[in-house]
């Protein structure tokens, strides 16, 4: 809470010298502030996910306090970790790269505004065994910049809001660019961080990315050569993932966890991401192989 109210502090649009009183609009640096609050509530369960060098007792902590409680979503059974195909030659990311960069000559498809994604998250509380959430969101961005949401549940649509016109020049709301450098520090704004991203960090606002933009080639070929350069993300070979896709995926091993990428072997772009304990839990009722976290995106 302190650190809401700090954020909030920080995004008044009233500066010192300016009227006491005055009405006006939100400065770049205000909104930039705000935007981060506003979003926190939606990207931090990744973040957390995706940082877990932090403590799986964090982790359980601030899941409790989003993910529980009478107006969670019902339990459903835990998806299995993502398994590498027998056999299967792992790809470079490098490779990876160079083909997607070729794919990405005619400009198709193109960057779009709006998400179509599948996630899964674990919860966990203190006297109930930890669950499943899934959820299934789309988002489609209009020409007046109006939005409409929608939530499924089993192929039935559960809500529905429309969102009247918004803009920001703000990442992750701003438009990505499609060159490595102009990618590299959109996405260092986007994760609000002065210092080079370790790979956990990349990979979790790459997610927060693919929640807001459905990546055009020329987008995707240029995350792909960014997350070429990613200490640590090793090729392990071809996956199948839960949407029946196959993939080429991309490992990184921390204290605890695992983090897997999945990338689409013809284009490059990012298919997926899941996060799985490597360890157990007991005392939060976790085994290692256990899914924490998965997210599918398509267009």
């Amino acid at each position: 809470m302190a650190d809401e109210l700090e954020l909030l502090g920080s995004a008044n649009p009233f500066t010192a010298d300016g009227p006491v009183y005055g009405d006006g609009p939100l400065d770049h640096h205000a909104e930039r502030r705000l935007n981060q609050l506003l979003h926190e509530r939606r990207t931090g369960r990744r973040r957390l996910l995706w940082s877990l060098v932090a403590g799986v007792a964090v982790v359980a902590t601030v899941f409790t306090l989003l993910l529980s409680g009478p107006s969670s979503t019902p339990a459903v059974a835990a998806p299995r970790p993502l398994v590498v195909q027998a056999h299967s030659t792992p790809v470079s990311l490098k490779q990876l790269a160079a083909l997607a960069a070729a794919v990405a000559v005619d400009g198709t498809p193109v960057l779009r505004k709006g998400t179509h994604v599948q996630s899964w998250s674990l919860g966990m509380s203190d006297d109930k065994p930890p669950v499943t959430i899934p959820e299934e969101r789309i988002v489609r961005w209009n020409a007046d910049d109006s939005h409409t949401e929608r939530v499924v549940e089993d192929g039935h649509v559960l809500k529905e809001t429309t969102y009247p016109p918004s803009w920001s020049d703000v990442p992750p709301d701003a438009r990505p660019p499609h060159d490595v450098a102009g990618l590299r520090a959109y996405l260092q704004e986007t994760a609000y961080s002065k210092t080079p991203l370790t790979t956990p960090e990349l990979l979790s606002v790459v997610g927060e990315l693919l929640d807001h933009w459905t990546l055009g080639a020329r987008e995707s070929a240029a995350l792909a050569r960014l997350l070429a350069g990613a200490d640590g993300l090793r090729p392990v070979g071809e996956v199948i993932d839960r949407l029946g896709r196959r993939g080429e995926a991309y490992v990184y091993r921390q204290p605890g966890s695992r983090l897997m990428l999945i990338m689409d072997p013809a284009t490059g772009a990012v298919l997926g991401m899941e996060s799985t304990f490597t360890k157990d839990q007991p005392e939060y009722g976790v085994k290692a192989g256990d899914v924490m976290d998965y997210s599918a995106w398509t267009r």
